[in-house]
């Protein structure tokens, strides 16, 4: 079977696109000209690659096992061309990350300072995601990193880092809690709450604590915005549940307080970082991996011990 390249990238934008006229306007090339190479494809497969629907392509089973192979394909010829740069001095290329909106605070902007020094000629993209949207763009070969905490384990993401961080009620350093060394829920239910919306790994994790929590409690709002619920709580709004990643700022300054929870014990987030399963690293990304593994391990590193024992 011989496959052009040509194919293979218009392949690849009708499956970005889910469409043949909106890939044609993204290539610059006619519809009539996309289409017939897709048929061409079709038929030197010997299968469908799409379900023409109502509403535009979907992959079909055959579909889905091509696109695994044309992401490796594409993804490998940009390592092959920054590898190439690299033997001739240039290190540029282009890199996207999808992360979670914690991440931008502190941790991510340490990471690409460090990076743009080591490569001044790199390109690298970020679009905020919430975590299951992060590793759902790096499966689909959209994104090269992916950021994101609790991520399922899944055969298309490979972890190449991981931290664990203590998930605590945060609010300014004049609020009644503020001197304590952890909380409980219930601790917490006493005063106006601002809890995370659903999008967000904190909101599954104090699910379990809402539902054996029996008596009433105050809800000001539901954010999926960490962002949004640090800006309330240093209003002095209500108390928020967040890591201490994104909040450095405020805490190294003491606008904010971060009081570890418990519940049977410590409540864990793991924030972790994903590549795609089975993708060789051009040297740009493996040293933006390392660069990641590294701040990761320093943000870890900084957790403050945790009494094991229980709400002081």
């Amino acid at each position: 079977m011989h496959i052009h390249a040509r194919a293979l990238k218009y392949f690849d934008m009708i499956r970005r696109c889910g469409s043949i006229r909106e890939a044609a306007r993204r290539l610059h090339v006619a519809s009539s000209a996309i289409n017939r190479q897709l048929l061409q494809l079709e038929e030197a497969i010997g299968s469908p690659l799409f379900d023409r629907m109502p509403g535009g392509l979907r992959l079909t089973a055959a579909g889905e096992i091509f696109s695994r192979h044309v992401i490796t394909v594409l993804q490998d010829e940009h390592r092959m061309a920054s590898e190439l740069d690299a033997l001739k001095g240039i290190r540029r290329g282009e890199l996207s990350i999808a992360a979670i909106e914690g991440v931008n605070a502190d941790l991510l902007p340490n990471v690409l300072e460090r990076m743009m020094k080591r490569y001044p000629m790199l390109h690298i993209s970020v679009r905020p995601a919430g975590s299951e949207v992060a590793a759902a763009a790096v499966a689909a070969g959209d994104a090269d990193v992916a950021i994101g905490y609790s991520i399922e384990r899944n055969e298309a993401l490979r972890q190449c880092a991981l931290g664990r961080f203590r998930l605590g009620a945060i609010m300014p350093a004049d609020h009644p809690l503020a001197s304590r060394t952890s909380v409980s829920f219930a601790d917490c239910a006493r005063y106006p709450l601002i809890l995370a919306g659903k999008p967000l790994s904190i909101h599954t994790q104090l699910r379990p604590l809402l539902s054996h929590h029996r008596k009433p409690i105050t809800v000001l709002m539901e954010s999926a915005s960490v962002e949004l619920a640090k800006s309330m709580c240093l209003r002095g709004v209500g108390l928020a549940f967040q890591t201490r990643i994104g909040i450095e700022d405020e805490l190294r300054e003491g606008r904010l307080v971060h009081v570890p929870l418990i519940a049977a014990g410590p409540v864990i987030s793991d924030l972790g970082i994903y590549v795609r399963s089975g993708r060789s690293l051009p040297p740009a990304l493996d040293a933006l991996i390392r660069v990641l593994s590294e701040e990761v391990a320093r943000c870890e590193a900084d957790e403050p011990t945790l009494n094991p024992q229980g709400p002081a």
